[in-house]
């Protein structure tokens, strides 16, 4: 049932490939943008952030045209080429621990996302889906893909798996000592093949980028809108797309971190926690969580072992057995006053990566009163929410891989 297409991609030549692709704008600091724009020409950075060589911000719809600008700018220096066929794309991520992602870059349907073929498990904000719609509509590219995970396929594994047999297109590391591998899969019976084990596929997720899948739905929509002899076959009716299988999804969990203890005391505090949950004092050795409903915390220079109190909470759903949902509604809101996860400025996250020593390190320095560590989220326990129609609260997930921006580009 879902539709995954082939599609002629815009790429950088190999030469450049390892100097143009870049990491979300947003996880550069402001020192490693400079550095990197100042350094090199070639760097994506460059068309999503045009104003870099007039020296100054420019933002809303002169920013998204001068992005436009600078794009055709390196198509006509030939720093990107577009391939003559569709094509899908093997693409490979090996990080820096050895964990392997190997899947197909390819265009999804924004149709399959309207019908819920391909799921979500996060809510949007509908003011960003239409700013991020709007700039798609002016700069007519999908740079960075988004994340989807199918179930294995031992077709698609073996096509997979064949393809890599020969010398990839692309291959460089990057600073963060992750090396990339890009095959170009046009055997048009490997292309007919994988395209016949997608339609057998009832349901796909998105794992990362659901404000990109829907302000990608929004412009089919505007488009199909705007245009008299639409089919359904244009190019603004898909989105880019990277495709792993659910084995090679990397999930980690986010942590929390709270400024105060709303007006109570430690020991006021702790008694208020023994209504919920069984509390071990673990003393000040970094202590994990080993398990689903329970929780590491540390507060006054000591961890602690939460474990919930199950007959005083009713699992009624998938949602409600989450962990992040659980410490929301068991502690950050009714004893801590959180209630608005994505706007209060009391509390912040520390993806898993990071680990608890972040949390630990962040807490001694008075930045924050308390932390609490999870274990991270499952596949299962995400699918769950994404079939029963719910969502996730904020910062559940840390998800890799990342990807880069400019290594493929879509072009509607």
């Amino acid at each position: 049932m879902a539709k995954i297409i082939p599609f002629k991609a815009v790429r950088p030549t190999r030469d450049k490939v390892s100097l143009v692709a870049a990491r979300s704008y947003q996880t550069y600091t402001l020192a490693e943008r400079e550095s990197r724009m100042g350094y090199n020409p070639f760097s994506f950075l460059h068309i999503i952030n045009p104003g870099y060589k007039y020296h100054k911000d420019i933002s809303g719809k002169e920013r998204y045209a001068m992005v436009r600008n600078r794009y055709l700018e390196f198509k006509e220096d030939a720093i990107f080429i577009q391939d003559e066929v569709p094509n899908y794309y093997i693409y490979k991520i090996v990080n820096r621990e050895g964990h392997v992602f190997s899947g197909i870059i390819a265009a999804a349907s924004s149709e399959d996302y309207e019908k819920d073929i391909i799921k979500k498990h996060e809510d949007t904000i509908e003011y960003r889906e239409h700013i991020f719609k709007d700039y798609l509509k002016t700069v007519g590219f999908n740079a960075e893909p988004v994340l989807l995970t199918y179930p294995d396929n031992s077709i698609i594994a073996s096509i997979i798996s064949e393809v890599q047999k020969d010398r990839a297109e692309f291959e460089f590391t990057t600073t963060y000592r992750d090396t990339h591998y890009l095959w170009k899969l046009d055997d048009s019976e490997f292309i007919t093949s994988i395209r016949n084990e997608f339609e057998k596929i009832d349901t796909i997720y998105i794992a990362d980028g659901h404000h990109r899948s829907a302000s990608s739905y929004l412009l089919s929509k505007d488009l199909e809108a705007e245009n008299d002899t639409h089919t359904g076959n244009e190019p603004y009716n898909y989105f880019m797309s990277y495709l792993i299988p659910e084995s090679d999804l990397k999930i980690h969990e986010f942590n929390r971190l709270v400024k105060d203890l709303n007006g109570l005391t430690k020991e006021a505090f702790l008694i208020q926690l023994d209504m919920m949950y069984r509390i071990d004092n673990k003393g000040s050795e970094l202590y994990n969580p080993t398990g689903k409903h329970h929780f590491s915390m540390y507060l006054d220079g000591e961890f602690y072992s939460l474990y919930l109190r199950k007959s005083n909470y009713k699992f009624n759903n998938a949602l409600e057995a989450l962990d992040t949902h659980i410490l929301y509604k068991t502690i950050l809101e009714p004893i801590l006053g959180i209630s608005d996860l994505r706007n209060d400025t009391r509390i912040d996250y520390s993806h898993g990566k990071n680990d608890l020593v972040t949390v630990k390190s962040k807490v001694d320095h008075g930045e924050f009163k308390v932390g609490f560590g999870l274990v991270p989220i499952t596949i299962e326990e995400m699918k769950d929410i994404a079939d029963a129609g719910l969502t996730m609260p904020p910062k559940s997930t840390f998800i890799e891989p990342k990807l880069r921006s400019g290594l493929t580009i879509y072009e509607f």
